[in-house]
């Protein structure tokens, strides 16, 4: 159902032009891609999966918490209407995803669970149809089909990779969880938190919540002083931390935001899917896995899946919402029905 109103562009994605956006995405994807790098370093050295999140996502909460209390001066009476989107982002978008995405490390082999998180920009482009009624283009069809070939190519998941039913439970929650952070990093509207003050609050969150799932013994907890290994630099263990917090998890949450609520959730989330291909780089880099013929195919395939989306998305919003409409828009005054998301149009 709609209201018969125009949806309007987020006030962030009227007021920055679209280059912007990418390169906050681009920046999000690069940080984010080099988290697997060093917590493997982490893990190698004796960590285990939840010691390297926990330590990840509370060193960044901490770090963020000064410019936080900085971006919510004269915006704390927004806190209270947003208090439910920072729990779900805390909760579901940084805890639930990572939580449920070592769990189906554990389970299957890396490239395989890293594919089933990726199919978040799916889900969200499913989302849209099955919520709205409103069917993507044939353009970003095609987009889908091209970024989901490319990320198959990309992780090489054909390599003896190892399949397991409950892993893939695991990683197909995962995928969720990536999908709530593009859904509700995107929703841009008037009483919205600050990008920084809605990270920092959500990493908070976030670590309470991969508190109380070591508490509840739902993930080991082991972590060791020993040094790390990058790119034949033995590293002490708290340069891998620092790095997974504050460029991996501090940076990589606040421009992501940015990115969302520019682009929208379907561009933003498709242009996330080249953090794969800046993991793989990273690991070149640092470990000396050199990059294939066939990853290299696979990333041209995720940049091309990345511009068909983008110009398969305004073609959906000649209606008037463009290709930054909100997640969730309201109707006529004082009817307060979120109708509109991603590619709807009014």
């Amino acid at each position: 159902m709609t209201t018969g109103q125009p949806a309007m562009p987020t006030r962030t994605a009227a007021s920055a032009p679209f280059v912007v956006g990418l390169a906050l995405a681009l920046v999000s994807a690069a940080t984010f891609g080099s988290s697997g790098t060093f917590g493997k370093a982490l893990m190698e050295a004796g960590w285990s999966p939840g010691a390297v999140v926990t330590a990840r996502i509370s060193t960044a909460a901490l770090v963020m918490l000064v410019p936080t209390l900085l971006a919510m001066r004269g915006c704390w009476d927004r806190l209270r209407p947003n208090i439910g989107k920072v729990v779900a982002y805390g909760t579901c978008a940084i805890a639930g995803c990572q939580l449920f995405y070592f769990n189906a490390v554990n389970h299957l082999s890396v490239g395989v669970a890293l594919l089933l998180e990726y199919l978040a920009p799916v889900l969200i482009v499913g989302w849209v149809w099955a919520r709205h009624g409103r069917r993507p283009s044939r353009l970003t069809s095609l987009g889908v089909v091209a970024a989901v070939i490319g990320l198959v190519l990309v992780l090489d998941v054909t390599s003896g990779a190892k399949v397991d039913l409950v892993g893939v439970m695991w990683g197909l929650l995962a995928a969720v969880g990536l999908m709530v952070f593009f859904l509700l990093s995107a929703d841009d509207q008037d009483d919205s938190l600050p990008p920084i003050a809605f990270a920092g609050i959500g990493l908070v969150v976030g670590a309470l919540s991969l508190g109380v799932a070591a508490l509840l013994r739902l993930m080991p907890m082991t972590a060791t002083t020993q040094q790390v290994d990058l790119a034949g630099w033995a590293a002490p263990w708290w340069v891998a931390v620092a790095e997974l917090a504050l460029v991996a998890a501090a940076l990589a949450y606040v421009t992501g935001i940015g990115a969302a609520r520019i682009l929208g959730p379907t561009v933003a989330s498709f242009v996330g899917l080249s953090e794969v291909l800046f993991a793989v780089v990273f690991a070149w880099v640092l470990v000396g896995q050199a990059l294939t013929p066939v990853q290299l195919l696979g990333g041209a395939a995720i940049l091309a899946g990345v511009v068909a989306v983008r110009l398969g998305e305004p073609a959906q919003d000649e209606g008037g919402g463009g290709p930054h409409a909100s997640i969730a828009e309201t109707g006529p005054a004082g009817s307060g029905d979120a109708e509109h998301a991603g590619l709807v149009q009014a």
